[in-house]
């Protein structure tokens, strides 16, 4: 039998749920960075800065940052950890990545700096190499979420941690009906006007919703091999950050 899986709100086969999303941000790579301040007004600068403090990086760590696409996080990160340090950005998307290179690469981060095309299930890493690992915005896209969190357990050091800054769910069912009519209205118009891609939105606004929320994601990483897992609620819940440590 085959095994199926979401896509937005649609059951795909699970293994097209990669070839589907690589079309999404291919569509979308070249206009990621003006449609994340467009939809979220700016805000999501600010839920990466938290997502950052809570890193714990310093000088001489060596940091992964999974579905790094146009490398927000890893810019910041590149100057956290220093020349004697490094931060390797992998993403499943060859444009993707291909964005964040330039961007780093314009940035003059050269050094600290290395880039893998990788599924973040099968992360190709030695168990125990990483003092950080941060996933922004990109674990609601992995076909198979279990997987990828244990091998982000594996992959970090005892005393390391996982930093995964995702959409969540809203703990105000007054603010959750605004966020659903924003989501599914403004959103895909937004993708149309800025990025030729009212569908792409779309399917953004689905994946989010079927997303695990907080209680259940923090579930899941304790089933996958953190010791402890703490949640911080951004903006009453519409992003949440779930910090998974290793002892």
């Amino acid at each position: 039998m085959t095994e199926h899986t979401h896509f937005g709100y649609q059951q795909v086969p699970a293994e097209e749920k990669v070839r589907l999303v690589g079309r999404v941000f291919d569509s979308v790579a070249s206009r990621y960075d003006v449609m994340n301040d467009a939809m979220s007004f700016g805000i999501h600068r600010i839920w990466k800065r938290i997502a950052l403090e809570h890193t714990g990086l310093r000088p001489g760590m060596r940091v992964l940052d999974l579905a790094s696409g146009t490398g927000d996080l890893a810019l910041k990160m590149a100057g956290m950890v220093g020349s004697q340090g490094l931060v390797i950005l992998s993403d499943i998307n060859a444009n993707m990545l291909a964005e964040g290179r330039s961007k780093l690469d314009n940035a003059g981060i050269l050094n600290n700096v290395g880039y893998v095309l990788a599924n973040a299930q099968y992360l190709p890493f030695p168990s125990n190499h990483f003092d950080c690992i941060t996933i922004g915005f990109g674990l609601r896209n992995v076909t198979d979420k279990a997987i990828a969190l244990r091998e982000m357990a594996r992959s970090i050091k005892p005393g390391g941690r996982v930093v995964v800054l995702e959409f969540s769910k809203p703990i105000s069912p007054m603010i959750s009906k605004a966020y659903d009519f924003y989501s599914f209205t403004a959103l895909p118009t937004l993708g149309k006007l800025i990025a030729k891609d009212a569908d792409s939105y779309r399917y953004l606004a689905e994946s989010i919703r079927m997303h695990p929320d907080q209680a259940a994601l923090k579930s899941m990483m304790l089933e996958s091999g953190f010791d402890q897992v703490d949640v911080v609620n951004l903006s009453l819940g519409v992003v949440a950050l779930h910090i998974g440590y290793k002892f």
